[in-house]
């Protein structure tokens, strides 16, 4: 039953409605068009350095022809068979092959909690929400992770989904990240199909991903940005919100923003291109990188205050 006929279409008329107020109107009637060329990205270049730290462009992605495209619900054999279909994408990619691939069981604690401290791994599931998912049942037996020799590029397999494709490097040139993101995901998707593979993907809801939040792109494009005087002003909620952008802490969701720095990307999934969720993050850092300038001057923001998109 969730293989050939996902959640969202059996229950249709049960999530139609709460998809439509979770992504701002959306309607059951809409389609989602992606939009994965990077040369479509304006500017993106040129983010101020001694703010962004690092920039990221990632995406979670389900394989259709597993049983189920949640990973708390796939069996134990269910996770090592996508983590052998890992490796053999591994070994034909056409891309330097020097790439490793880590499986976590393999990994020592010191290896791992490096890897986390760079933002290159993800954490032990041990929020009771993932706990009570099911997200933590087989850790760490099935989860891995691939990546290119500087770590620009890297593939989390078995995490929130069965798969999750990223682009990271420090610095604010997104320009240069996006890329890497588009290219890299073809080649994936290539490679997936010539396994008689495929993503979940249907017209109206874009990829389908585990959380509802995540449909269409499942797409988060975000940089660290150290802003610790617009940090604490009183508009920063309103800001954020009206540039269709999020906030995290330093360390991700729920945690805080160490020193100012923060993680802030875009708050929009579905019936949005790719493109135009990385131009969205471009285009808001700008503005929020101007008005902590402004603030640290001591003048005021009032006038930078955009409309709501």
């Amino acid at each position: 039953l969730r293989l050939r006929f996902p959640p969202y279409d059996v229950f249709k008329e049960l999530f139609d409605p709460i998809l439509e107020d979770l992504h701002g109107g959306y309607k059951p009637s809409d389609e989602h068009k992606p939009d994965l060329n990077p040369d479509n990205l304006q500017d993106g270049d040129d983010l101020a350095p001694n703010y962004v730290l690092s920039s990221q462009v990632r995406s979670g992605h389900s394989i259709r022809a597993s049983a189920s495209p949640h990973v708390p619900h796939c069996s134990r054999g269910e996770h090592g068979a996508r983590e052998q279909l890992a490796v053999e994408l591994r070994r034909a990619w056409t891309w330097p092959a020097t790439w490793p691939v880590l499986a976590l069981k393999s990994m020592t604690q010191a290896e791992q909690q490096q890897l986390i401290d760079d933002h290159f791994l993800f954490d032990e599931p041990l929020s009771p929400l993932l706990l009570a998912s099911g997200m933590a049942r087989d850790w760490p037996d099935a989860p891995d992770i691939w990546h290119s020799d500087s770590k620009i590029f890297l593939v989390w397999v078995n995490e929130e989904e069965h798969l999750r494709v990223i682009s990271v490097q420090k610095g604010g040139n997104m320009k240069e990240v996006f890329p890497w993101f588009c290219n890299g995901l073809a080649q994936i998707e290539t490679l997936f199909k010539s396994k008689n593979y495929e993503f979940m993907w249907n017209p109206h809801l874009g990829y389908i991903l585990t959380c509802p939040s995540n449909l269409g792109t499942g797409l988060r494009a975000g940089v660290h940005i150290k802003l610790p005087h617009l940090g604490k002003h009183e508009t920063f909620p309103k800001v954020l919100k009206r540039l269709r952008l999020q906030k995290r802490g330093t360390g991700g969701v729920d945690t805080a923003a160490l020193g100012g720095v923060f993680e802030v990307s875009n708050a929009d999934r579905l019936g949005f291109s790719e493109v135009e969720l990385v131009q969205v993050v471009v285009d808001g850092v700008k503005l929020l990188i101007e008005m902590e300038q402004r603030l640290e001057q001591g003048w005021a923001i009032d006038d930078l205050v955009p409309a709501q998109k």
